[in-house]
């Protein structure tokens, strides 16, 4: 998945920039079924595939390394630093990796060497000896996502209008994704049932990655010129009262971003505390994922149609997530690990809908990694206060994650009812 999740605003005219993000390019079936429509579809359905692969790989490690590391003597407060950095790094090093893609327009080269180094270190993983050898590994696939992302989310956004929409575009590819991040958990759960264990799973992931890199090779060959599919006039830049009200939208993101506690918490804790049966973790983790993909279908059309008042919603509900994983029991569990992935999936879809939308495509790239970098920062900062919180005392790390989480909604109040004013 998953990760969380490419995302940012560049906007046009006054409030109706950052909330009615309305798509007003025709979507009946004359439109879908263009030549355009077709090709764009492609496009969007060739990277979802790689996509689907590569979160097989990495969602399926991403359900087992925070008691992995705990078997070779991590604690708590460890695997929420190491995910924290890993995912700092993730997003902050796309200010760069996004700036030097617009300006080197290299998307293909940047993005197939950033999956290569992406999918590659997971099963590596599996000979790792001790607990700092795999958080190296740990950061070193995510520092490959980080030079592969704003390449590929740039690319996407140049099939979205010609799809009716960069919401379902991103949407469909979510779903994809999220598809992805339903079977790598479920792959590294049936190896966990056999009692192969945990360097097993982790190996077994190789033959996912490799799918993943044979497919998007098939869609380099298949799309050299991805810019083609673009055909539309670029959106002017921001106007200041525009900026303004993006700060304000990336306060709320931060906000939410640093109260998602990262799986791998979560993962170290129904272990730990025996909430779950440990071939049953990543199994849970499969739940959110498919929850997040079917999320991100819905809410991708509906983003299209009613802009960022949607995301209100998407965080307001799933901030429950918590209390029920880290305060109840099995079934608590089942429910508040859906509501996390309803939230993720939301997030990972709509933020980078909003930039196709509003940046013009030659400086689409460079707009998502400061997004990125922002929204890393806020996501590491949130990792370590959690993981620290959690070993003084687990109902620390939920009462944290819910003033955040709750914090955010006031501010993406604010922009839904100036444009409802606006109207």
């Amino acid at each position: 998945m998953t990760d969380r999740h490419a995302r940012c605003q560049g906007r046009q005219p006054p409030i109706e920039s950052l909330d009615r993000n309305k798509t007003r390019m025709p979507t009946g079936p004359a439109t879908r079924k263009s030549p355009a429509a077709r090709r764009a579809l492609t496009f969007v359905v060739l990277l979802g595939i790689v996509s689907l692969f590569a979160d097989m790989t990495y969602e399926g490690s991403r359900s087992i390394w925070g008691p992995f590391l705990g078997t070779l003597g991590a604690t708590g407060a460890i695997v929420g630093i190491v995910a924290g950095v890993g995912e700092l790094l993730s997003y902050l090093l796309r200010f760069f990796t996004g700036a030097l893609a617009d300006r080197t327009r290299r998307y293909w080269t940047l993005t197939i060497i950033g999956s290569a180094i992406h999918l590659l270190a997971v099963p590596a993983l599996a000979l790792a000896g001790n607990w700092p050898v795999a958080a190296g590994l740990v950061i070193l696939e995510r520092s490959g996502k980080a030079l592969r992302t704003p390449a590929r989310d740039a690319m996407l956004s140049y099939a979205a209008k010609d799809m009716g929409g960069a919401g379902w575009a991103f949407g469909l590819h979510e779903a994809l994704d999220s598809t992805g991040a339903v079977l790598g958990p479920l792959i590294a759960a049936l190896v966990l049932f056999l009692h192969g264990g945990y360097r097993h799973a982790l190996a077994w992931l190789l033959l996912p990655a490799l799918g993943a890199l044979a497919t998007l090779l098939v869609a380099r060959m298949k799309f050299p010129q991805p810019q083609d599919l673009d055909s539309k006039p670029a959106p002017h830049l921001a106007d200041a009262h525009s900026l303004r009200e993006l700060k304000v939208f990336l306060a709320a993101t931060a906000l939410v971003a640093a109260g998602y506690s990262d799986f791998a918490l979560i993962a170290f804790h129904l272990a730990k505390a025996h909430v779950v049966a440990n071939e049953v973790v990543p199994m849970l983790y499969a739940l959110a994922s498919l929850a997040g993909g079917l999320t991100a279908l819905v809410l991708g059309r509906l983003f299209d149609r009613k802009g960022l008042s949607v995301l209100l919603w998407a965080t307001l509900l799933p901030a429950a997530y918590a209390p029920l994983v880290f305060l109840g029991g099995a079934w608590a569990a089942v429910i508040g690990m859906a509501l996390w992935g309803i939230g993720f999936g939301a997030h990972d879809s709509l933020f980078r809908a909003a930039v196709a939308q509003r940046i013009p495509r030659e400086k689409r790239a460079t707009v998502m990694g400061v997004f990125n970098a922002i929204y890393g920062i806020a996501w590491c900062a949130g990792s370590v206060l959690l993981g620290v919180l959690y070993d003084v005392n687990p109902l620390y790390t939920v009462v944290a994650a819910l003033v955040l989480q709750v914090a955010a909604c006031p501010l993406l109040w604010s922009l839904r009812h100036r444009q409802g004013s606006a109207a």
